[in-house]
Formats: structure tokens, C-alpha cells, sequence
């Protein structure tokens, strides 16, 4: 547009120093900092990290408000419990927050647990500093939220005090059904019986191949797949992480790193014809 003035230039500096431990992460339903309360870090509790790097999950454990006002204290006992046996089941190393000998389990920590997301096309890290633009691609994206699984256990255990083993629908003991299996007969009350004829049926099951010759039904091999995933990610060990937020030391000297120093100048060694025909899908 005529109105649109250019105001000003700005030269690029592009580096991927950083790569590939540059993320992007998202706290969805996080409505405060990501810090450590005031109440927890008087009594010297600090955020934790921790990650599986094979299977690229990671976790954030923020300590809890201790106030009375914010914290059932009496409820966290219950809930740390839980929490213990969820661990246990999963086998998932709590580290340096596993508890003195004869100390009774709390829940003392928020764990933020991330999932990874996949990134459309190229994310860039962008900072402008004295009238220049500098640039840092983004490797991974994920989404944190709070882990609830201990949840499940409580609520087991509340239907196995009842006696109430659940229904099929609401259960969460075991793997889910095997897609490929028939589904259980649901026998409806008789009311009156009456004979019925005997009838000779003749059945034959075969397999349908598609286009490409595969084997259609192959829903069983998908869900093992998943079911093996899960398990290699519980039996992958953690690695822990140093926490170190924006008000670091720590964080500050990672932050300065995005500037690039190096005042090389970068020649395009390609035209406009191959960098179109490298756009995928144009």
C-alpha cells in the first residue's frame, strides 16, 4: 500500500547455536508464574526437572502452596499415598523425593508433564537488539499439564471397598478391549421360553487384501504397537534436569547465548526457481 511507510531495515543474524536443545513449552491451564511459591521456597523446596530422552517426555515438579488456607494438609496424605502406589506401578523412580524410613507419604509437588507436538514447517526464535533481528530455529514444541493418574488408584480403591467391581465402560483395570475380538453377547431377560428350530450353518472366514496387497484387519498389530510403546516409555529410566528459571544467573547466560556475535556475511548460493520447486505441495 502507498500509506504503508517503511520505516526501517533490519539485518538478520542467524544462528543455531542452541539446536537441538531449543523447545518451545506450553503451559495451557498454568494461570500463575512458574515459580516456586513463596511459602514452599522458605522452607527450601525447589522446582524439579526431569527427562526420558528416547522417548522425548519430560516433567516439571512445582512444589505445592503449603499454606493452610490454599492446602488441605490432611487430604494430602491420601493423595501422597496414591501417588506412591501409581509410582510403584509404573515403575517410575521418584529420586531425591523418596521419603525417610517410617515417614508417611504426602503429596508435596505438582507434576507437569509434557507431550510432544509436532511442528508444521520451520519455528524460528526471534529477538530484536539493537536494531537487529536474531534468529534461533526451534527443535521441539511440547505441552505441559498436570499429571492426575493417582487419581485412578483412589478410585479403585473406593470401588473395591464397595464391592463394586464397575462395569466394562467405567473400569480402568487392564488394557482396552481388543478391537478385533467380537464383542461380549448382551442376553437380554427372557420372558417366555419358546422351542426353537435347529438350523445347520455353514461359515467361512477369509481375509481381504486391499490395492497394495496388505492384509486389512490389522487393528491387533496397531494396538500392540501402542501397548509396547507405553511400556518402553515406564521402563525408560529418568535423567534429571537443573531447573533454572529467567531470574538466574543461569537463565540470563542461556539467554544472551540466542545473540549472535559473528558478524559473517551469508551468501545465497540458490534462486528464486529452486527455492519454489523445494516448497512442498506448490
Amino acid at each position: 500500500m502507498d500509506d504503508d511507510e517503511l520505516i526501517s531495515v533490519l539485518p538478520i543474524h542467524y544462528s543455531n547455536s542452541l539446536s537441538p536443545n531449543l523447545h518451545i513449552h506450553q503451559f495451557p491451564l498454568l494461570s500463575r508464574p512458574l515459580q516456586t511459591p513463596p511459602a514452599a521456597a522458605v522452607s527450601g523446596k525447589r522446582i524439579r526437572a526431569r527427562i526420558k530422552p528416547i522417548t522425548r517426555r519430560l516433567e516439571i515438579h512445582v512444589p505445592v502452596d503449603p499454606r493452610p488456607e490454599v492446602w488441605n494438609g490432611e487430604r494430602s496424605k491420601s493423595l501422597g499415598a496414591a501417588r506412591q502406589e501409581d509410582d510403584c506401578e509404573k515403575n517410575q523412580d521418584t529420586g531425591k523425593m523418596k521419603q525417610m524410613e517410617g515417614e508417611e507419604p504426602r503429596l508435596i509437588e505438582v507434576r507437569m508433564r509434557s507431550e510432544l507436538i509436532p511442528q508444521e514447517g520451520a519455528y524460528m526464535l526471534g529477538v530484536v537488539r539493537n536494531g537487529q533481528l536474531h534468529l534461533q530455529p526451534i527443535n521441539e514444541t511440547h505441552q505441559f499439564r498436570p499429571t492426575l493418574t493417582y487419581l485412578d488408584v483412589m478410585s479403585r480403591k473406593s470401588r473395591r471397598s464397595r464391592g463394586d467391581t464397575g462395569s466394562d465402560e467405567d473400569s480402568d483395570d487392564g488394557p482396552p478391549p481388543d478391537p478385533d475380538e467380537p464383542p461380549p453377547v448382551q442376553t437380554a431377560a427372557k420372558k417366555e421360553k419358546k422351542p426353537l428350530e435347529v438350523k445347520e450353518v455353514q461359515v467361512s472366514a477369509r481375509k481381504v487384501a486391499d490395492d497394495k496387497g496388505n492384509l486389512q484387519g490389522g487393528l491387533s498389530a496397531v494396538r500392540r504397537e501402542m501397548l509396547l510403546a507405553i511400556r518402553a516409555e515406564e521402563e525408560e529410566v529418568w535423567q534429571d534436569l537443573d531447573f533454572c528459571d529467567g531470574e538466574t544467573a543461569e537463565g540470563q547466560e542461556a539467554f544472551e547465548a540466542v545473540f549472535s556475535q559473528n558478524e559473517e556475511h551469508l551468501e545465497c548460493k540458490s534462486d528464486i526457481t529452486a527455492f519454489l520447486k523445494g516448497i512442498k505441495g506448490l
